[in-house]
């Protein structure tokens, strides 16, 4: 696996993905398959890469756009569609790594089942809500799986704070990098 060649698969372009998406352009990654079913909304704009001009539009265009004016020769290969258990081995076949960047508990663990024993490479995140930053860690299940994140601030328990998504998008960003760096 190299830079070049590997398409990665982000499921869920928002805070997460819409910002492990924008570092892996940043450091060189050409192949992206991102997904997601929403539209760009006000509230999105204090921790996820789009911008005041692009409300009401479909965030897999808009991401693709970003990203593009970033590095004008990436490919990438967007579907605006709902992630579900029907769809997702068929949405992600050709990609050999996945970044989850779902909301609900239920889609990350629905995601680690379809895919879990089927990639190289799944980087998930678990507790990135509230401003508490100091029980930032990874860990590590089974032989190809990574979560990050602090493990117990939910979204529905604690408000976002920005400054916590970049870090673990970043921490994210960086298992992926390292996975594809190792693999060359």
């Amino acid at each position: 696996m190299n830079k070049k060649e590997t398409l990665v698969g982000i499921a869920g372009i928002g805070g997460i993905g819409s910002n492990v998406g924008k570092i892996l352009i940043r450091s060189g990654v050409m192949n992206l398959k991102i997904v997601d079913f929403d539209h760009v909304e006000p509230s999105n704009l204090n921790r996820q890469f789009y911008f005041a001009d692009q409300i009401g539009n479909p965030k897999v265009d808009m991401l693709e756009y970003n990203l593009k004016k970033i590095n004008s020769n990436i490919q990438i290969v967007k579907e605006m569609v709902r992630i579900s258990k029907e769809n997702i081995n068929s949405i992600f076949s050709e990609c050999e790594i996945i970044v989850e960047g779902f909301d609900l508990k239920e889609n990350k663990i629905m995601l680690m089942e379809e895919l879990g024993d089927k990639k190289s490479l799944i980087v998930s995140a678990s507790g990135v809500a509230g401003e508490n930053m100091k029980n930032i860690r990874v860990q590590k299940f089974g032989e190809n799986c990574y979560v990050t994140g602090d493990f117990c601030s939910g979204v529905n328990s604690f408000d976002i704070f920005p400054p916590k998504v970049f870090c673990i998008a970043s921490i994210m960003a960086g298992i992926v990098l390292k996975h594809i760096n190792l693999e060359s």
